[in-house]
C-alpha cells in the first residue's frame, strides 16, 4: 500500500512540475515504478527559446566581427544646370536673354563597401563608382574619412577595387561561393539609401545561379549579371558594393540589386568572382592601369563559322582611333583567331575581353588574324585605357 501511495506521489510532482513549465509529457507509469537506469527524465525540453539565443548570437558576433571592415561610398561632383531662355522684359521689341545655369556641388554617400587588404583595397560594385569625372570618398565605421585615390572598374562583372592611403586595416575574410546552399543564413551589411550607416539585415540564400540587370539610382549605368545569389535580406539602394555574410562571418557575395517588382528579393554578386578579379589584379603587380587592345568586336560561333565558310574568332567591326590594335595594323573585318597560342572562342573564358583583361600595361601579345582567307601573325603592345 506504502508503495502505491509513493508511485502516487511521485506522478502528481511530475505533472505538477510539468504545469509550471508548460512542459506536460505523457508519462509511461510503468517506466516509473521499474525505474530508469539512466538520470533522465522521459520527455525532451522545449528548445525553441535556446534557438532563437543562439541564433542571435551567432549574428551579433558576426555583425561585431565585420563592421569595422564595411565603408560607405561618397560621391563629390561639380555640375552645372542647363541654362535657359527667357523674355527681357526691359526690351520693348521683344528681345531673349540667356540665363546661364547654376553650379551646384553633389557630397553625398550614394553606396558601400568592404576592405580586403589592410593596406587601403576595397570592393565596391562598379555601378557605385561609374562616373569617371567625379572623385569618391570612403567612411570607416568610425567616422574616418578617406579620399579614393585610385580605381580600378572590372570590365567584365560589377565589381570594382578602390585604394585609399591607409594602413592597419582589417580585411573580411572570404568563403567559397561555390559551397552555399538554400536555406543557410545570409546577413547584409550597408548604408541603405545613402544615410543610414552599418545597417544589419538578415535572410537566408534564396536562389543560386540567378540572371538579373543591375544598376544605380544615381547613375545611367546598367548591366546585365549571371549566375548571382538571391536572398531575402533586406537590400535597399545605397547597399549596393556591401558585403553578404555567412553564419561564420565570412563574405559569401557582393550586395548589387534588387527586384522593383518584388518584395524581399536582392541579389549578390558570389564571392568566387570577387576572388578571381583579386588574384588577376595581383597577377598584374596590383596595377589599377587597364590594358586595352581598342577594337569593338563580335564574336563567331562555330556554327556561324561553318555556315558562312570562316574561322571561328573575333570579328573586327571597328577600330578606336589611336589604339594599339591600330599602330599594329590590324584592319576592319579581319577575324582574330588566336591570342599568344591560344584560339579564341565564345565561351566566356576564352572569349577576347577575357584574355586581355588579364594582361598587363605594355604586355606584348601576339595575335593571328584572318584576312582574304589568309592566316596572319601580328605582334600587338597593350596600352592603359584612359
Amino acid at each position: 500500500m506504502k508503495k502505491v501511495f509513493f508511485l502516487l506521489a511521485a506522478l502528481l510532482l511530475v505533472v505538477a512540475v510539468g504545469q509550471t513549465y508548460h512542459l506536460l509529457p505523457s508519462i509511461n507509469l510503468d517506466q516509473l515504478s521499474r525505474g530508469s537506469k539512466k538520470n533522465t527524465l522521459p520527455f525532451s525540453l522545449n528548445t525553441e527559446k535556446q534557438t532563437v539565443v543562439y541564433e542571435e548570437s551567432v549574428i551579433t558576433k558576426v555583425v561585431e566581427e565585420a563592421l569595422p571592415s564595411v565603408v560607405t561610398i561618397g560621391i563629390m561632383k561639380t555640375t552645372t544646370d542647363q541654362g535657359f531662355i527667357e523674355i527681357d522684359p526691359f526690351n520693348p521689341f521683344g528681345g531673349f536673354r540667356q540665363t546661364p545655369g547654376k553650379q551646384r556641388k553633389i557630397d553625398r554617400n550614394i553606396g558601400s563597401g568592404f576592405i580586403v587588404s589592410e593596406d587601403g583595397l576595397i570592393i565596391t560594385n562598379k555601378h557605385v563608382v561609374s562616373d569617371t569625372e567625379a572623385t569618391y570618398k570612403v567612411l570607416t565605421e568610425g567616422d574616418k574619412t578617406y579620399n579614393v585615390e585610385k580605381i580600378y572598374r572590372d570590365p567584365l562583372n560589377d565589381l570594382a577595387i578602390l585604394k585609399i592611403n591607409a594602413s592597419g586595416l582589417k580585411a573580411l575574410p572570404m568563403g567559397d561561393s561555390g559551397k552555399l546552399k538554400l536555406g543557410q543564413m545570409a546577413i547584409a551589411i550597408g548604408t541603405p539609401l545613402g544615410e543610414f550607416q552599418n545597417t544589419v539585415t538578415t535572410g537566408i540564400v534564396s536562389g543560386l545561379g540567378r540572371g538579373i540587370t543591375a544598376g544605380s539610382p544615381y547613375e545611367g549605368f546598367v548591366e546585365k549579371l549571371d549566375g548571382v545569389i538571391q536572398t531575402d535580406a533586406a537590400i535597399s539602394p545605397g547597399n549596393s558594393g556591401g558585403p553578404l555574410l555567412s553564419s561564420k562571418g565570412e563574405v559569401i557575395g557582393v550586395n548589387a540589386a534588387i527586384a522593383q517588382e518584388g518584395q524581399n528579393i536582392g541579389f549578390a554578386i558570389p564571392v568566387n568572382v570577387v576572388k578571381e578579379l583579386l588574384a588577376n589584379f595581383q597577377k598584374r603587380g596590383g596595377s589599377f592601369e587597364r590594358p586595352y587592345l581598342g577594337i569593338r568586336y563580335q564574336m563567331i560561333d562555330r556554327k556561324t563559322a561553318i555556315m558562312n565558310s570562316l574561322p571561328e574568332g573575333a570579328y573586327v567591326e571597328s577600330l578606336v582611333d589611336g589604339s594599339p590594335a591600330q599602330k599594329a595594323g590590324i584592319e576592319v573585318e579581319d577575324i582574330i583567331v588566336e591570342l599568344n597560342g591560344q584560339k579564341l572562342a565564345s565561351t566566356d573564358k576564352q572569349d577576347l575581353a577575357t584574355r586581355i583583361a588579364q594582361m598587363r600595361v605594355d604586355e606584348v601579345v601576339k595575335l593571328k588574324i584572318w584576312r582574304n582567307e589568309e592566316v596572319r601573325e601580328i605582334t600587338v603592345t597593350l596600352e592603359a585605357y584612359q
